[in-house]
């Protein structure tokens, strides 16, 4: 094989009470990005669109995974990477997540398949780490497996794929506005009270459950954060109104998807999931801010080889 091209997909991050520990991946947004076998070894980006994003090897998200992928295999080889991305970064869409995770599943493919899906992800959170300075799982993970997952453990790294229910589907809307996760996370609490905790663990245990069982109540009835969704929502212009009105018109709940400003809801049905959008999507008209809105079901395989030779 010497070209590859894939999509990566855009992941919601926390869902609401599962804070850097539950993500799932978006089927109807994402990247696209190709990979080209090279004599010459390394990697170079050649081309990006979409966003204005760095063409420094050891910046750039994707670009840093592939060389440190190549030089851990000790490949005899290079890859030439083009990155189209298919939304804007700082969305809380995991963009940076996307890049990563694609360039680590496409730098695998060129390494006869080698590493597994839980190696790949590691080296996507470095990616995430050069473009964020964490190295956060939730998004990653989400991208790199497909469906809903759980990060158990970050020591050692234990992912766990969750089922997804048939009939839910993804309402989203994205402000144009930019939230860097920095920022974000330093309006968080560095305390909280135990009974707040141990809400808050309920509600995670009551999502997981609600996905093994198919029961649509008791998943609606635990996306519920009470412990970030308080700080972060300040940063997002109308948030109780464009949650409440999702609400009103039949979501099972809705949140912020990773640092923000997109928000999310999950929802029973393509029915349902079109009132919610139609509830939405105009929430920010007249406000000075433009927002798109999109409809997905949840994306169960992850990233997705488009084209290869």
């Amino acid at each position: 094989m010497d070209y590859l091209k894939i999509f990566s997909p855009a992941t919601v991050a926390n869902v609401s009470c599962g804070f850097d520990s539950l993500g799932f991946a978006v089927d109807a947004v994402g990247d696209e990005m190709t990979f080209t076998k090279t004599i010459e070894k390394g990697v170079k980006i050649t081309q990006i669109t979409g966003a204005n994003l760095t063409y420094d090897v050891d910046q750039n998200a994707a670009s840093a995974v592939v060389k440190k992928m190549l030089l851990e295999a000790n490949a005899d080889f290079g890859i030439s990477l083009t990155i189209h991305k298919g939304f804007s970064p700082g969305s809380g869409l995991g963009s940076s997540a996307a890049s990563a995770a694609g360039a680590a599943f496409g730098a695998n493919q060129f390494l006869e398949k080698r590493f597994s899906e839980l190696e790949l992800t590691k080296f996507a959170m470095f990616g995430e780490e050069v473009a964020c300075g964490s190295q956060i799982a939730d998004n990653v993970a989400a991208a790199t497996y497909g469906g809903f997952i759980l990060v158990r453990s970050y020591h050692p790294l234990e992912i766990i794929k969750l089922p997804v229910p048939e009939e839910l589907r993804i309402v989203a809307i994205h402000p144009q506005i930019e939230i860097k996760t920095k920022d974000a996370r330093e309006v968080l609490p560095l305390e909280i009270p135990l009974k707040d905790a141990v809400t808050q663990w309920a509600n995670v245990g009551g999502l997981i459950a609600g996905l093994y069982a198919e029961n649509y109540e008791l998943i609606g009835h635990s996306l519920v954060d009470i412990i970030v969704e308080p700080y972060r929502k300040k940063l997002i212009p109308y948030f109780d109104l464009v949650k409440n009105n999702a609400l009103k018109a039949g979501a099972l709940g809705a949140g912020i998807s990773g640092s923000g400003p997109t928000i999310f809801a999950l929802c029973k049905g393509d029915e349902i999931a079109e009132k919610v959008l139609d509830a939405i999507k105009n929430n920010y008209e007249n406000t000075g801010i433009e927002a798109t809105a999109f409809i997905s079901k949840v994306n169960k395989e992850g990233i997705k080889i488009l084209e290869k030779i």
